[in-house]
């Protein structure tokens, strides 16, 4: 009887660590787990301007549970739904979804909706804004933005930027103050940024958004035009970034830093629409990205120093 013949053992499993590692990867992507770190730590930031200081452990912990799910749901949803068109853009087309990848995906919307529902239901009765919160940033991410404005006006970014300041505002919610003065004002902020944000990136990937049939901003006029809106974004959020040191939470440890960040991105702005270019334009996107990342970070220890 002829032997069967079995891969070495060490072959084997570093295939099988290869495929779990492919796995985690289109996992990653396909629940855009950057972004979602991002929003989450808006919602930090909401936090702890709202409690004035430490939110408390357990607080913390249902934001961050709840928020990353939703967010995970819903930025899992909005890949379903751009599939065909993730495909047609070399940025994208390497998607999960958009490459098949993981197959079709049917199962992503019911996972992405459990995702979003389960959490945000569980807490209602407990906490009503942060259940508000958390529901009105998925509706407006995937229904206003993703499926209304996106495909239609290249004005979607602006309205779409509600999503992350709902992700504040839920921060604020999760600290028992929604309506904190600090907190709104972080959550105008969030909403002016995005502009700056999406604007640069469409502007280094124009030709690509126009291949993928996004009437994004950038694509519908010159990238000067589109440069100069992206500057008047960044002063916009520059001007909430600098009102929030006058909140009594926060002081020179806040101030100082985010001044000096203010005047950089101000710069890359400044350097874009002077000479629009796609390196300086990915300098404005991955700087923007900075920017709110070290006003967050700045909140949370200036007020927990108090």
């Amino acid at each position: 009887m002829a032997s069967t013949a079995y891969p070495p053992a060490s072959e084997a499993g570093a295939t099988g660590t290869s495929s779990r590692t492919f796995l985690w990867k289109s996992l990653a992507v396909l629940f855009k787990i950057r972004v979602v770190v991002l929003l989450l730590f808006a919602a930090v930031g909401g936090a702890f301007l709202a409690a004035g200081g430490w939110p408390g452990a357990g607080r913390l912990a249902i934001l961050l549970v709840t928020g990353g799910l939703a967010a995970a749901g819903a930025s899992a949803i909005n890949q379903y739904l751009e599939k065909g068109l993730d495909a047609r853009m070399e940025r994208t087309r390497k998607r999960p979804l958009a490459a098949e990848s993981m197959g079709r995906g049917r199962w992503v919307p019911y996972a992405g909706a459990l995702m979003i529902l389960l959490p945000s239901l569980a807490i209602l009765p407990f906490n009503p804004p942060l259940t508000l919160f958390l529901l009105l940033g998925a509706i407006v991410y995937i229904y206003v933005y993703t499926i209304w404005l996106k495909p239609r006006t290249p004005l979607n970014i602006v309205v779409g930027g509600a999503a992350g300041s709902a992700a504040v505002l839920s921060g604020s919610a999760a600290a028992g103050q929604w309506n904190d003065p600090g907190a709104v004002i972080l959550a105008l902020l969030v909403f002016l940024w995005t502009p700056t944000h999406f604007w640069s990136l469409a502007i280094a990937y124009r030709d690509d958004y126009a291949r993928g049939g996004f009437p994004m901003l950038p694509v519908q006029t010159t990238p000067r035009a589109a440069a100069g809106w992206v500057l008047v974004h960044t002063a916009a959020a520059a001007l909430a970034a600098l009102a929030l040191a006058t909140r009594p939470s926060l002081g020179w440890l806040y101030l100082l830093p985010v001044g000096l960040a203010t005047a950089v991105l101000f710069v890359l702005s400044s350097r874009l629409v002077m000479a629009p270019s796609k390196n300086r334009a990915l300098a404005v996107f991955h700087g923007s990205n900075l920017y709110l990342a070290l006003v967050m970070l700045t909140i949370c220890l200036d007020t927990a120093m108090l």
